[in-house]
C-alpha cells in the first residue's frame, strides 16, 4: 500500500515538472529519491509524451540517468508511437531508443510532405515511371516511411482521401521495387535449388504489396498442414520415419510402400478434412494464383496446387517434381529403382487439383484430351515454374475489362520481362500500355530514357519489328509537342454563359436511369467533347437531346470511369461512398451526402462546391422532413 501511494504521490509530482521543469519544485526530492525501477513505470505509465519525458530529464541528473537515450523510457514511447516497428528489433540488440524516436520522426514529416506534393505534381496525368525520383534518394531506412505510409492509410473516418489515395501509391511502388530486387537475387540461384514455394511468396507478394504476405507465415500455416498429416500418418503406420522429421529436414524416404503412406495421408487431410478443392468454378481467377489466397479460401488451379501439394510431400520424405504438362499442371511420383534408366512410364503423375488422383500416361492423355511427346513429362526447374504462374497472370491481366489502370497486366508483365527482359513481344506490350494509360515521364529526357530505351531495345533484339516500333516512337514525339504547347489548367465556372445548361455538380453522388449504377461526378463539359466514332459507337445520336447537351465524368462503383449524359443521370436518394480506387485523386472527404473536391479539382471547378451545397440542402433535407412527417 506504502509503495502503491509513493507512485500515485510521484505520478501527480512528473506532471508539474514537465510543465514548469522547475529544479526547486517541492515535489522533486520526494520524486528522485524512488528507486529507478519506480521512476521508470512512472515515465512508462502513457501519460506523458515525448516532449514531457524531454522535459523531465533536464530537470535533474537522476531523471537524465532514468530517461537514457538507450533506456526503457525512450523505448516505450517508441513502442507506444509506432507499435508496428518493434518486431524489426531483436531483444538482445543496442538500441538508441532516443535517436531512434527522432529519425522515425523525421521520415514521418518527410513522408507526408512528398505525400503532400502528389496531388498538384500529379492530378492532371497518372503517376510518371520517374514519379518517384524523389522517394529513392531518402535519407533514413525504408522501413520508417513505408511506416508513416500506413499511418496515413490507417487513419480513421472518410477524410483525407488524397493523401491515402497517393500515399498507397507510393507504399505500393516501395514494396514493389524492393520484392523485384529479391526476385531478381532469387533467380541467379543455381538450378538444383529448388524452393519453389519461395519463388511463388515472391510473386504473390509483388502483385499484392500491401498486404502483409511473408515466406515464413506462409510456411508456418503449411507446417500446420504437416501436423495433421503427420497425425493422420500416425493411426496409418506409427512408426513411419516421416514421424521423426524435424522442421527443416531435407531427408527423403526411399520406399515406395513408405511414400505411399504419406501421399494417402497428404490426400485426407487436404481433401476430405480441410475441404481444398480445384476452383472449377471461378478458374479464371488471379486469388488462384496468390499461395496466401489458395490457403484462405482452400482452392486453386493446378499449379497453385500443385506447389502446395509438392511443398507439402517434400517436408514428409516423398520427392515429388514438377511437371510442365500442357493446360494442365502436374507432380510426377518415380516408381523405378534408384539409379536405373528411367522413362516416362516408370512415374505416376499426381493431379493436386484432382484431389491427389494418380495418374498413367494414358489417364494424363486423356485429361488433357490430346496426345503429347515425352518430353513435356519431364521435370521443370524453378524458374520454369514461375515462368507458368507468371504466364497464367498475364493472360488474366490482358482478360481485364473493369479495373481501366491494368494493374494485374502491369504487375505479370514486370514480373515476366524480370525473368526474360528480351521478350520483344512482351516489351511492345509494355510500351503500348504506357501510351494507353498515359504514364508518362515528368520531362522530356525521361521519357526518351524510359519508352524510347524501351523501343531502342526492342529494335535491337529484333529488327523486323521496325513498324511497330517506328510507329510508337513516332507518337511518343508527338505527346512531347503536345506538352510543350500545354498552356496551364481549365478553369470551368457555372456563371460563364455557356455552361448554363449544366445541371449537376463535381461531388454529388449520381444513378444512372438506364443501367442503374451509382456513381459521383469528377468532371463535366457543356457539350459531347468525344469525337465522332466514339458518339457514334456509344449511340449518342439516339438520346433525345442527342450530343449537344452536358456530359460528366463519373466514377462508378464497379471501378470503371464513364462518359454519361444529363439526361441519363438523376439525384441518387440514398446517397453512398463509391467504392473506386481513383476517388482520392479528385476527393478529399466524403461527407454522408456528397464528396468534398481536392484542392486540384476545385481550382478546375471553383463555383461547383457552392451549388453542391445548395443541392444538398435542397434534395435530402427535403427527404428528411418527408421521412420526419
Amino acid at each position: 500500500m506504502a509503495a502503491a501511494a509513493a507512485v500515485d504521490s510521484a505520478m501527480e509530482v512528473v506532471p508539474a515538472l514537465a510543465e514548469e521543469a522547475a529544479p526547486e519544485a517541492a515535489g522533486l526530492s520526494c520524486l528522485v529519491n524512488l528507486p529507478g525501477e519506480v521512476l521508470e513505470y512512472i515515465l512508462c505509465s502513457g501519460s506523458l509524451s515525448a516532449c514531457d519525458i524531454g522535459r523531465v530529464s533536464s530537470t535533474c541528473r537522476r531523471l537524465r540517468e532514468v530517461c537514457q537515450s538507450s533506456g526503457k523510457v525512450w523505448k516505450e514511447q517508441f513502442r507506444v508511437r509506432w507499435p508496428s516497428l518493434m518486431k524489426h528489433y531483436s531483444p538482445t540488440d543496442y538500441v538508441n531508443w532516443l535517436e531512434e524516436y527522432k529519425v522515425r520522426q523525421k521520415a514521418g514529416l518527410e513522408a507526408r510532405k512528398i505525400v503532400a506534393s502528389f496531388s498538384k505534381r500529379f492530378f492532371s496525368e497518372h503517376v510518371p515511371c520517374n514519379g518517384f525520383s524523389d522517394i529513392e534518394n531518402l535519407e533514413g531506412p525504408e522501413i520508417f516511411f513505408e511506416d508513416e505510409l500506413v499511418c496515413i492509410l490507417n487513419m480513421e473516418g472518410r477524410k483525407a482521401l488524397t493523401w491515402k489515395y497517393y500515399a498507397k501509391k507510393i507504399l505500393y511502388y516501395l514494396r514493389q521495387q524492393k520484392i523485384l530486387n529479391n526476385l531478381k537475387a532469387f533467380l541467379q540461384q543455381p538450378d538444383d535449388y529448388e524452393s519453389y514455394l519461395e519463388g511463388a511468396v515472391y510473386i504473390d507478394q509483388y502483385c499484392n504489396p500491401l498486404s502483409d504476405i511473408s515466406l515464413k507465415d506462409i510456411q508456418a500455416q503449411i507446417d500446420s498442414i504437416v501436423e495433421l498429416v503427420c497425425k493422420t500418418l500416425r493411426g496409418i503406420n506409427s512408426r513411419h520415419p516421416s514421424l521423426a522429421f524435424k522442421a527443416g529436414d531435407s531427408s527423403m524416404i526411399m520406399e515406395i510402400e513408405l511414400q505411399s503412406q504419406v501421399l494417402d495421408a497428404m490426400n485426407y487431410v487436404l481433401y476430405d478434412q480441410l475441404k481444398f478443392k480445384g476452383n472449377r468454378m471461378d478458374y479464371y481467377n488471379a486469388l488462384n494464383l496468390y499461395m496466401h489466397q489458395v490457403l484462405i479460401r482452400r482452392t486453386g488451379i493446378p499449379i497453385s496446387m500443385s506447389l502446395l501439394y509438392l511443398t507439402i510431400a517434400r517436408q514428409l520424405g516423398v520427392p515429388l517434381e514438377p511437371v510442365n504438362f500442357p493446360s494442365h499442371f502436374l507432380l510426377r511420383w518415380c516408381q523405378g529403382a534408384e539409379g536405373a534408366t528411367l522413362d516416362i512410364f516408370d512415374y505416376i503423375y499426381i493431379d493436386a487439383f484432382g484431389k491427389g488422383k494418380q495418374l498413367t500416361v494414358k489417364e494424363c492423355e486423356y485429361l488433357i484430351g490430346q496426345h503429347v511427346t515425352a518430353a513435356l513429362y519431364g521435370v521443370v526447374n524453378v524458374k520454369k515454374v514461375l515462368q507458368r504462374m507468371v504466364g497464367n497472370l498475364l493472360s488474366l491481366g490482358k482478360r481485364e475489362g473493369i479495373d481501366q489502370s491494368y494493374q494485374l497486366l502491369r504487375d505479370s508483365l514486370d514480373l515476366y520481362l524480370a525473368m526474360y527482359p528480351d521478350q520483344v513481344q512482351l516489351l511492345l506490350l509494355q510500351a503500348r500500355l504506357y501510351f494507353h494509360l498515359g504514364i508518362w515521364p515528368e520531362k522530356s529526357f525521361c521519357l526518351v530514357l524510359k519508352v524510347l530505351d524501351i523501343l531502342q531495345h526492342i529494335q535491337t533484339l529484333d529488327p523486323g519489328q521496325h513498324g511497330a516500333v517506328g510507329y510508337l516512337v513516332q507518337h511518343t514525339l508527338e505527346h512531347i509537342e503536345r506538352k510543350k504547347e500545354e498552356v496551364g489548367v481549365e478553369v470551368k465556372l457555372r456563371s460563364d454563359e455557356k455552361h448554363r445548361d449544366v445541371c449537376y455538380s463535381i461531388g454529388l453522388i449520381m444513378k444512372h436511369k438506364r443501367y442503374g449504377y451509382n456513381c459521383v461526378i469528377y468532371g463535366w463539359d457543356p457539350t459531347c467533347m468525344m469525337g465522332h466514332e466514339w458518339i457514334r459507337n456509344m449511340n449518342v445520336h439516339s438520346l433525345p437531346h442527342g450530343h449537344h447537351q452536358p456530359f460528366y465524368n463519373v466514377l462508378v462503383e464497379d471501378g470503371s470511369c464513364r462518359y454519361a449524359a444529363q439526361e441519363n443521370l438523376e439525384y441518387n436518394v440514398e446517397p453512398q461512398e463509391i467504392s473506386h480506387p481513383d476517388v482520392g485523386r479528385y476527393f478529399s472527404e466524403f461527407t454522408g451526402t456528397h464528396y468534398i473536391p481536392n484542392a486540384e479539382l476545385e481550382i478546375r471547378y471553383p463555383e461547383d462546391l457552392e451549388f453542391v451545397y445548395e443541392t444538398v440542402q435542397n434534395i435530402y433535407s427535403a427527404k428528411k422532413e418527408s421521412i420526419d412527417e
